[in-house]
């Protein structure tokens, strides 16, 4: 599902315009992505969590060289599914 198939989503459900539906839609993923920014975890009961995690330095292989890389430490965004969205997908 695309970004605009699911403001018409929202907009349908909810009965609001396209227009409205994306600032909110653009609202919920800026107010997840600040809380991310200061580390938060943020978390939807049954849909699942966002949090921020850090990676350690880490050995991996190049697979074209197959030479013995070095691959940064780095902090990624994390999302653990809920117990209802794992249910709804199996």
């Amino acid at each position: 599902m695309s970004r605009e198939e699911l403001v018409a989503k929202i907009a349908q459900d909810a009965e609001i315009s396209k227009k409205v539906a994306n600032v909110a839609l653009h609202a919920v993923l800026e107010g997840i992505t600040l809380s991310l920014e200061k580390r938060e975890k943020i978390s939807f009961v049954g849909f699942g969590t966002f949090s921020v995690v850090d990676r350690k330095e880490r050995k991996g292989i190049n697979p074209q060289t197959k030479e013995e890389i070095m691959i940064p430490a780095r902090t990624v965004p994390v999302f653990k599914a809920g117990k209802k969205l794992k249910e709804a997908v199996k």
